[in-house]
């Protein structure tokens, strides 16, 4: 069994899942699902936002290695940079390939972030807009004084 497969396992069982309950929130087979876990095989990289959502956990905990569950341990390094932000205003840029024309030169505030995930919400023209961006989408982020 590969990390990414005993990771899958143990949180679908803690979860009280099983393979075919699981498979079937995926829409694959059952024997995807034991492939997966059992090493064999890989999910698709487009799977593992999905995995994720379904057992509660980042993508950073499924892929990395050292990666711990969200709200297990204290984040570290870049993760308290991020956190620190929780609750401010700031205005982001965004790679141009991944840009958001909804939050273009917008500002917005930092609800939390969940794995590598941020939530946002925006008072624009339009109204108010609520996201969850994937923090790799962010090349900068610039926090906006009160009051401007």
């Amino acid at each position: 069994m590969n990390k990414l497969g005993i990771k899958i396992a143990e949180k679908r069982k803690s979860l009280g899942m099983t393979q075919i309950e699981f498979a079937e929130k995926m829409h694959v087979t059952r024997q995807t699902v034991s492939r997966w876990e059992a090493g064999t095989a890989m999910p698709d990289i487009d799977k593992i936002g999905e995995i994720a959502e379904i057992l509660g956990v980042s993508c950073d905990y499924l892929l990395k290695d050292e990666a711990i569950e969200t709200g297990s341990a204290q984040p570290k390094g870049i993760g308290r940079l991020l956190k620190s932000l929780t609750g401010k205003t700031v205005q982001l840029a965004f790679f141009d390939e991944e840009a958001d024309a909804d939050l273009f030169n917008t500002a917005c505030r930092i609800m939390d972030f969940e794995g590598s995930w941020m939530h946002v919400i925006a008072d624009t023209k339009k109204g108010r807009i609520e996201k969850l961006i994937p923090v790799s989408s962010v090349l900068s982020i610039e926090i906006v004084k009160e009051g401007n």
